[in-house]
């Protein structure tokens, strides 16, 4: 290619070379035909896409450590683009369409303002990545950022908005369809196919393709501090929450009570602000305010200064509970116990190869992590 390049052009064809470690199947096992665990990169593209192998390659490709591919990881990232595209139907089926002139900078509500200086940060930290060759990086903080801060948290907190004649509901339109325009750019690089074609079906009034539109850039003043700590809040009350009721077992369709203790004037504000959201996403059938509130016999969950009641009184078989969690607990325990011995043992550790040693560490340290949060679980229930 040099060489070819030097006669026929006259000039290098390349001068900076990107070398990524070697592609090993899942086990960490090199691919070969004798083994007969080669990942056809074609039959991949065939059956996941190649948006989805390109992604997968470029998230995994970390400097100094072989790549492990499976066909798991590749389905992961089709799932992903799936959930873009979903995300996409979503904006337009609710009117949130480019528009010409938007600027971001004067969003009012905290909602958008939050998303916005979300967006500004991605975008920064990708460019940044990307400039140092840091493709797995770049992957990695766009991946989440999508499936969590866009999909997850802001579009289900800005449906009621869209369903309403709130003031704020065009603005919210505009945001919605300005950030999903960034994303398809950061995206481009790594999935051009998807993003290409949702860039042209999302308006028909581009001036360019988005393979040739500028490569975005953010400024600071994007960042609003007060809407990214309110946001965020939000998001750590409803998680916590959630992962209270799941550690319990509660079941979704059932709607607890919430009880806020010891809060102070800015989180009372919050609640009030974000009570229909935070009833919503948390499945709560209300909130109030109780600083005498007992926590025996509910599950507490402390966020900050205040501590957030959940009471469990005839919603939850307390004793069947208990049971489940000390049997789950024995169960993982065991497992460790066993996982133990076996790399306690010097005959496995000089026989087995590495990548097998590596996975009965893997799976041993999360069996212990597991037992860990159940036993914690069984505790609060003590409690009850």
């Amino acid at each position: 290619m040099m060489m070819m390049g030097l006669h026929f052009m006259g000039e290098v064809p390349f001068r900076t070379v990107y070398i990524h470690a070697l592609v090993r199947d899942e086990k960490g096992q090199k691919m070969s035909k004798s083994k007969g665990n080669i990942l056809d990169p074609v039959e991949l593209i065939d059956e996941y896409g190649c948006d989805a192998l390109r992604f997968t390659l470029a998230a995994l490709a970390a400097p100094g450590r072989d790549i492990k591919l499976s066909p798991a990881r590749v389905e992961g990232h089709r799932n992903f683009a799936t959930k873009l595209w979903n995300a996409a139907r979503f904006c337009e089926m609710n009117g949130c369409t480019p528009r010409a002139g938007f600027d971001p900078s004067k969003c009012e509500a905290t909602v958008n303002r939050w998303i916005v200086g979300e967006l500004a940060a991605v975008g920064n930290d990708v460019t940044a990545a990307l400039e140092n060759y840091r493709f797995d990086e770049a992957a990695q903080r766009l991946y989440h950022f999508v499936w969590g801060s866009f999909c997850d948290w802001y579009l289900e907190i800005i449906k009621p908005i869209l369903l309403s004649n709130e003031p704020a509901r065009k603005e919210t339109q505009g945001t919605a369809a300005w950030v999903l325009d960034q994303i398809l750019h950061l995206l481009h690089p790594f999935m051009p196919f998807i993003t290409e074609e949702l860039w042209e079906k999302l308006s028909h009034l581009r001036a360019t393709r988005l393979i040739s539109a500028e490569w975005p850039a953010y400024d600071a003043s994007l960042t609003d501090e007060h809407a990214q700590a309110e946001m965020n809040w939000v998001v750590r009350v409803i998680s916590d929450i959630r992962a209270a009721r799941a550690e319990m077992n509660v079941p979704p369709a059932i709607q607890l009570r919430l009880i806020v203790k010891d809060a102070n004037s800015v989180t009372a504000a919050r609640v009030e602000t974000h009570r229909e959201i935070v009833t919503k996403l948390a499945r709560l059938s209300e909130i109030a305010f109780d600083d005498t509130a007992q926590a025996k016999g509910a599950l507490q969950v402390v966020v900050d200064e205040a501590t957030y009641i959940l009471p469990l009184a005839g919603v939850l078989d307390v004793a069947g509970e208990k049971q489940r969690l000390s049997k789950e607990i024995a169960k993982l325990k065991g497992e460790v116990a066993k996982l133990d011995a076996k790399l306690g043992n010097e005959g496995f550790l000089a026989k087995a190869p590495p990548e097998v040693v590596e996975e009965q560490r893997a799976r041993r340290d999360d069996a212990a992590k597991t037992a860990a949060r159940l036993e914690a679980a069984l505790s609060r229930l003590a409690a009850i």
